[in-house]
């Protein structure tokens, strides 16, 4: 197609979708027994019969994608992502919990364990301890590579439980950092020469104004009965949560379609005040019209969970549940390393990673 044509294809004007397809093309249909229209509409033709182009323009995304932020605490963040497909959305939520790296205690080196709990399972419940240390300080560390303050962080524990005394709780605050690396002799590959301290200085972490440590300190790990002790050493390094989810960064992230209530008719009276009760999540709420009546409201429809009680027994002449194809709850729930914001920020790094790997891979 020559410029001239193109240009001329740009100036004819967009004509508009019919209301009943619009609604087709951008929402999902809840009914009472199933969703309908549930699969997105791709195909830039779909409605080139009526004029309508159904392609996607970067220009469009340009100007319809938003981000909002609704809730936002220490370990938690809930904000909508409007203007996208769910294949982007799903590609956010898989890169928060399996490619954002962080760091976990990856070798324990056990010294002396008497307690009832066996030496693997004592080193698999070390693992899962979320560690707060802010991971873009650290490299990651390969089988070549010697561990040094780049690359590994030491913790140490020494727990005794005296003979005479009660049970003792072990918790996640015995850990402690070991800033000028490990304190054990490391046998040397070679036998001609002598065993070596192994050094790992994590003092890198320490300049950037947070301490490092467990992030939450009263996590149990294990009991100790009188005369038993542990005595270790754990060395946590930079991994993500494909390798295994130790390293996952969010305690869980998902995202859900906003939901959209309407109301076809006005429901007043007893019907009202039942349709307000039957609402376990009360969506619906009462307002005054004048005459001692009252009639039902769509007051928190993004509080709505679908669950179609207010549709069932005829409801859907009255009620429409539909979700909204390209607005979507997103919330994420950080394990502690870095807020959950940043989490977020990260997860987009990686995806334009991906992305600028892909374009470079293509020329």
């Amino acid at each position: 197609m020559s410029e001239t044509a193109a240009l001329n294809m740009q100036d004819i004007p967009q004509r508009q979708l019919p209301e009943h397809l619009e609604l087709q093309r951008t929402r999902v249909f809840c009914k009472a027994d199933a969703p309908v229209h549930t699969e997105d509409v791709e195909y830039s033709g779909a409605y080139a019969a009526i004029g309508f182009d159904n392609s996607l323009q970067v220009d469009d995304f340009r100007r319809d994608f938003r981000v909002e932020v609704k809730n936002l605490s220490m370990d938690v963040i809930e904000f909508d992502m409007i203007g996208i497909d769910a294949s982007l959305a799903n590609a956010f939520r898989r890169i928060l919990i399996a490619e954002v790296p962080t760091m976990a205690i990856e070798k324990v080196l056990i010294v002396n364990n008497t307690s009832v709990m066996a030496d693997e399972i004592l080193s698999h419940r070390l693992g899962l301890l979320p560690i707060e240390a802010d991971p873009r300080l650290f490299d990651f560390l390969s089988e070549n590579d010697t561990p040094n303050e780049r690359n590994t962080i030491v913790f140490k524990m020494e727990v005794h439980c005296k003979k005479s005394g009660p049970r003792l709780t072990v918790k996640s605050d015995q850990l402690k950092w070991l800033p000028n690396g490990s304190e054990l002799l490391m046998e040397s590959p070679n036998p001609s020469t002598k065993p070596r301290r192994f050094t790992s200085f994590s003092r890198s972490q320490a300049s950037s104004g947070r301490p490092i440590g467990m992030k939450h300190r009263d996590i149990i790990i294990t009991q100790l009965g009188p005369g038993q002790s542990i005595e270790l050493e754990a060395h946590a390094v930079k991994g993500t949560g494909k390798v295994h989810a130790k390293w996952s960064p969010v305690g869980t992230t998902w995202y859900r379609m906003l939901p959209e209530v309407k109301l076809l008719k006005e429901v007043k009276g007893n019907d009202a005040e039942k349709l307000v009760k039957k609402c376990p999540v009360k969506v619906f709420d009462l307002e005054d019209v004048g005459h001692a009546m009252k009639k039902a409201v769509v007051s928190k429809p993004r509080d709505c969970t679908l669950c179609r009680e207010c549709i069932g027994d005829g409801g859907e002449e009255n009620i429409a549940l539909r979700r909204v194809r390209d607005h979507f709850i997103f919330t994420v729930e950080s394990t502690g390393a870095l807020p959950p914001e940043v989490l977020f920020t990260e997860a987009v790094k990686i995806l334009e990673e991906k992305c600028e790997r892909v374009i470079s891979e293509l020329s």
